[in-house]
């Protein structure tokens, strides 16, 4: 089994600035795609930024020039930083990836962590 374990949400001033992290541990082979996701109340999940795992990134247009995916393979753990937050980037955002394990390969979701951009 995996498990991803995001960090680093909370409350933040518009034009604020937050880093979430989230850790891949378990039965792990090798990580492919990690992605970020997030979820308003009400509105359905939207794929926020991408990472290959050779460093290739994607962006929704609404965060394209002020989040920065990356990630450290060592420590299998994918960062979002998110900078100039708006009040409309408040959801909750959840970590996902395909993780190759006993010759498989398995999409698994994190249990999420809550962003809020207010004054």
């Amino acid at each position: 089994q995996v498990q991803l374990v995001e960090s680093g949400g909370g409350l933040v001033q518009p034009g604020g600035s937050l880093r979430l992290s989230c850790v891949a541990s378990g039965r792990i082979s090798s990580i492919y795609s990690m992605r970020w996701y997030r979820q308003a109340p009400g509105k359905q999940r939207e794929l926020v930024a991408t990472i290959s795992n050779g460093g290739n990134t994607n962006y929704a247009d609404s965060v394209k020039g002020r989040f920065t995916i990356s990630r450290d393979n060592v420590k299998n753990t994918v960062y979002l930083q998110m900078n100039s937050l708006k009040p409309e980037d408040t959801a909750g955002y959840y970590c996902n990836a395909d993780v190759k394990h006993n010759a498989m390969l398995v999409n698994y979701w994190g249990q999420g962590t809550q962003v809020t951009v207010s004054s």
